[in-house]
């Protein structure tokens, strides 16, 4: 596995978005892959908190390969916290007294109960996001970003992400083109029904970046 990772003269090391100096918070972990990815670019995950919404019990059902991203973020020393709700994060007894640089959600998702391209679902979804989005911005540094990576195609861009955004008090940084070949290991998972633990094709999609205004 080989990672397109930079390391400057302080020891700093980077991959894509994010620096092993930044304090990074990531919601909505399937497989927790993307965060084992991190973590192994950085050789450390002391600075990161990865989160999901499923509770542990849940989460070996849904997601058996999550088993040996775990152990690997727990020798790097990652706090993994579950049953962690995007929405109300902010209100988490462990969350609410921390300020985060990078906050990411990647393909976020309220769950196949209709057709995607339906009103009521294209609805919940955005309702997901800018709960998220909401909460983020309560518990990231003046000059953070909150990430989201979603696909920009019909109907997914009927979600409206930068609105959502601007209606919740953030400020549109940048909206950079994302390949998951830049992080080795990562596996997005379709995480819920009887194909939970399957990965679904992005296609084309991009890392909405927000900071305060």
């Amino acid at each position: 596995m080989e990672f397109a990772v930079s390391v400057n003269d302080e020891g700093e090391r980077r991959i894509k978005h994010y620096s092993s100096c930044h304090r990074i918070l990531l919601v909505g972990e399937g497989d927790f892959s993307f965060s084992a990815c991190l973590a192994t670019a950085f050789g450390s995950a002391v600075n990161m908190v990865a989160t999901s919404l499923d509770s542990q019990e849940s989460l070996k059902i849904k997601h058996p390969t999550a088993k040996a991203n775990l152990e690997q973020l727990k020798e790097l020393g990652c706090t993994v916290l579950h049953g962690v709700d995007a929405s109300t994060m902010s209100c988490d007894p462990f969350l609410n007294s921390k300020l985060f640089d990078r906050i990411v959600f990647n393909f976020p998702h309220a769950g196949f109960s209709r057709r995607e391209n339906d009103f009521l679902q294209i609805l919940s979804h955005q309702m997901v996001v800018k709960g998220f989005l909401r909460s983020a911005r309560v518990i990231l540094t003046w000059n953070g970003e909150v990430h989201v990576t979603h696909k920009t195609t019909y109907p997914y861009n009927e979600w409206e992400i930068e609105k959502l955004g601007e209606e919740v008090g953030l400020r549109l940084v940048e909206k950079a083109l994302f390949s998951k070949w830049d992080y080795p290991g990562y596996n997005n998972k379709r995480g819920d029904g009887s194909r939970s633990n399957q990965t679904f094709r992005v296609g084309e999609c991009a890392t909405f970046k927000f900071s305060h205004p």
